[in-house]
């Protein structure tokens, strides 16, 4: 059972890494896009602008929710990140206790 359970488990730390840096790089965009120093109309930046918030935005939209109005500052990238973090560290638990 630990022959497929373990592959799939660390399958999932990769996907959680990957989502990690996909969080972390739409942040910095948003902040790049605010200081002008990146443009939309470029089609490239377009693209992974266009990737980054699909895969972001249903989660974050979740958590600004129910986090209360910040006056401008969005903290959901860090509650999504924390909870990121989270799900990796059971997913380690989870394999060091199967091993």
């Amino acid at each position: 059972m630990d022959v497929v359970i373990v592959p799939v488990f660390q399958l999932l730390l990769a996907v959680l890494n990957i989502y990690e840096i996909i969080v972390i790089v739409s942040v910095v965009m948003s902040w790049l896009f605010h200081f002008n120093i990146i443009n939309y109309s470029n089609q490239f930046v377009r693209m992974i602008w266009d990737v980054c918030s699909k895969l972001t935005e249903p989660f974050l939209s979740r958590i600004r929710a129910f986090l209360p109005d910040m006056g401008g500052l969005d903290l959901s990238p860090i509650v999504l990140l924390l909870v990121v973090f989270f799900l990796q560290n059971v997913i380690v638990q989870l394999m060091y206790k199967l091993t």
